[in-house]
């Protein structure tokens, strides 16, 4: 009998890799603490028409590979029907071979579906029909699917500026499931764009009823939705950056910016990363104050495709890994707030490998025995969430930290779809570790390595993050 690609042993090379995942990997629930679910889709317990609702709108990841293989831009992100639109990713799959897409795709397809057979041009149509029919059952709505992969936990990302309904709708839900927003500032800094910024600011006058003319009240301003996170459950700020900003301003410099930006002119872009400095400062202390976590994912040079950027918008695949120099900036933050006693628990991700052991170590600079493992080198994320990746950070964090404290996998997605990804990470993790134990690089102590394993599935990011408290 041919055995199928994705199988029970897929990627476990050794029995103590096998032994380390179905004993203690598999069966741990899943605590996701940063992705982009909508929570709007969560609130309505969203039934997905079809398996392009579900597995293809919004997916970069794929519109690239698409693009790669010469197929046009209406059916990646234009307006052709939605089954044509699968039927050019079918014809994608076999030439996704070696790229994490190829085991995502049959990952994907066998854990919602049960679909064992390789995607392609001939397979297509059967695929189709099986999805969509089993979409149709209550299992695979939004809720349906949070409980049937045993998730605990979903940290959203979120503006300031969200009214946040929708996560108190979900709170007042049946669902299981706690589904937490994430404060994520980002829009604070764009000083250098005035109209979109001012825009913005007046949407932040609008949800604190408050009227923002000065540095002073734009703080208050951002921290009330702060607190008001923090009312609805959220112990997390994110903040993604093409690199850390440390350019630290004096309140009267900052306080000159900001006039300058309310006004109506850019900034340059050194006033920029000033003022970016001083919120970022604000946020952190805002986060050590409630004893939230701090992530900060560095590394990503975004919309570098002007055309197709003014085409079809951003998050549409035209991002890349940066390579501007982190280090030094990421240091001085961190320091600046540790001299204040206002340094939070923080997770830092970094998007360039060729940072991994700069990142690991500075990080590891400001653990001060406060709480275990209070300074993360978080999983490998966007483009690095795949295999070779993955072993990357994993062995990074081992050989300079303590992988015994690591806080695990997310999805960083805003696919109901991605769920197997954690399991794909574990899969990864054991097998790394079972190679060891069999060539005697660990003991051959199951509860010892195993213990770490479930640690790292679950518990440490339970306890790290405090989302999962009176949960099992």
């Amino acid at each position: 009998m041919k055995v199928p690609f994705i199988h029970e042993e897929f990627l476990l090379e050794t029995e103590a890799s096998r032994r380390l995942f179905h004993d203690y990997a598999v069966s741990e629930p899943i605590l996701d603490y940063h992705c982009h679910l909508p929570p709007k889709d969560v609130a309505e317990n969203r039934q997905f028409n079809n398996l392009f609702e579900i597995w293809l709108e919004g997916d970069h990841y794929k519109w690239r590979a698409m693009r790669a293989a010469g197929v046009e831009e209406r059916l990646c992100t234009g307006d052709a029907d939605p089954y044509d639109k699968f039927l050019a990713w079918a014809r994608t799959v076999p030439q996704t071979l070696c790229n994490p897409l190829y085991h995502w795709t049959h990952l994907e397809l066998k854990r919602y579906f049960g679909i064992d057979v390789l995607l392609n041009e001939q397979t297509a149509p059967a695929v189709w029909e099986q999805a969509n029919e089993l979409l149709a059952s209550a299992e695979l709505s939004a809720h349906g699917i949070l409980n049937r992969f045993k998730v605990k936990v979903v940290g959203t990302t979120d503006d300031p500026t969200d009214d946040l309904s929708y996560h108190q709708a979900i709170a007042k839900s049946e669902l299981s499931t706690k589904v937490f927003p994430t404060f994520r500032p980002d829009k604070a800094f764009n000083v250098h764009q005035p109209q979109v910024w001012n825009d913005w600011v007046d949407a932040l006058e609008r949800a604190t009823g408050q009227s923002i003319s000065t540095l002073d009240e734009f703080l208050d301003a951002l921290k009330k939705r702060h607190d008001f996170f923090h009312e609805i459950g959220g112990r997390l700020s994110d903040h993604g950056m093409e690199k850390c900003y440390a350019d630290f301003p004096s309140d009267a410099e900052a306080a000159a910016i900001f006039g300058k930006a309310r006004s109506g002119t850019a900034v340059t872009s050194v006033e920029m990363g000033q003022f970016a400095s001083h919120i970022l400062l604000s946020v952190g202390r805002w986060n050590a104050e409630k004893g939230w976590t701090m992530q900060l994912h560095l590394g990503a040079r975004r919309n570098n495709n002007t055309r197709l950027f003014n085409s079809v918008g951003p998050d549409t695949g035209f991002d890349s890994i940066a390579d501007t120099p982190q280090i030094a900036p990421l240091g001085q933050l961190l320091d600046r707030l540790d001299q204040e006693n206002a340094l939070p628990k923080t997770i830092v991700y970094n998007l360039n490998p060729a940072d991994n052991y700069a990142f690991a170590t500075m990080v590891g600079n400001f653990q001060d025995g406060s709480i275990p493992g209070k300074m993360q080198f978080g999983s490998g994320w966007w483009f690095l969430d795949q295999k070779e990746a993955m072993e990357w950070q994993i062995r990074t964090l081992a050989n300079l930290g303590l992988l015994s404290r690591f806080v695990g996998m997310l999805t960083d997605s805003r696919s109901f779809m991605s769920y197997p990804r954690h399991e794909y990470f574990r899969r990864v993790l054991c097998n790394l570790l079972g190679r060891d134990m069999q060539l005697g690089q660990l003991p051959g102590d199951f509860d010892l390595v195993g213990g770490m394993v479930r640690d790292i599935c679950y518990a440490n990011a339970k306890q790290f993050t405090g989302l999962a408290n009176g949960l099992g």
